[in-house]
């Protein structure tokens, strides 16, 4: 079950999104302090754990999301009940704001996931009346067009090798963006989940990446792997 935490009269005084970890790089970044006061008193903090879902597609689109910890998985399910996942959302992610009244998409908690809720019309309230907001939220609209783009050429003529090498570089790509910045590069998704990113089998997404563990490309470690070949899978994804 999700855990909602209601909203604080006092939240001003509280200032939760003041000491946010990921403000600058979520939508908050574009509020001064004022703003950002008036925004946390529409908010809930909600707390998901393993498999849980933040939203499901079909539903109605009541709210929308900000993520502030934790990894989320994006997916639709075919009419052949296979499923595609369309994205990994990370802290400083918004998610929910949709073409239409219902979600189009499903969401739900690769690890534990922590996530600030708005009421979706009280949202839209907020950014009618502060418009260089709705210049931030357009930017991550373009951001999350481009990753969709993206996602299309992996999908596209390029070699299951190609496909792998420009999934992980990717990845640490994203993650470097929120500052981490390891050796190794953490992998909270299944292979399972990669599989259905990439539109290939697990059974394919694992014999990969032995053959780049063999060829000295990368090396396989717990909750992820190493790139000791940097060059060769960077030259692999934009191929």
């Amino acid at each position: 079950m999700i855990r909602t935490i209601a909203p604080n009269p006092n939240r001003a005084l509280f200032g939760r999104c003041s000491a946010c970890a990921v403000r600058s790089l979520s939508i908050c970044g574009a509020l001064d302090q004022a703003d950002l006061a008036a925004f946390e008193r529409i908010s809930r903090h909600v707390d998901l754990t393993h498999n849980e879902a933040l939203f499901n597609a079909g539903e109605a689109a009541t709210s929308v999301h900000n993520i502030t910890a934790g990894v989320a998985r994006l997916y639709k399910l075919l009419p052949d009940g296979r499923r595609q996942v369309i994205g990994f959302a990370l802290p400083g992610d918004f998610l929910g704001t949709m073409p239409s009244d219902r979600y189009t998409f499903s969401a739900d908690a690769i690890d534990a996931v922590s996530v600030c809720r708005f009421p979706a019309d009280a949202f839209a309230q907020f950014i009618e009346r502060r418009p260089h907001f709705l210049l931030r939220i357009n930017e991550f609209a373009a951001r999350e067009l481009m990753l969709a783009q993206e996602q299309m050429l992996l999908l596209g003529r390029r070699t299951v090798q190609e496909k792998v090498a420009a999934f992980l570089v990717g990845w640490r790509t994203r993650l470097a963006h929120i500052g981490d910045e390891r050796q190794t590069i953490m992998l909270p998704m299944s292979r399972q989940d990669i599989a259905d990113y990439l539109g290939l089998t697990i059974e394919t997404v694992s014999r990969t990446l032995t053959r780049f563990e063999r060829e000295k490309m990368l090396v396989i470690v717990t909750g992820g792997l190493r790139l000791l070949d940097s060059n060769r899978a960077e030259t692999m994804a934009v191929a």
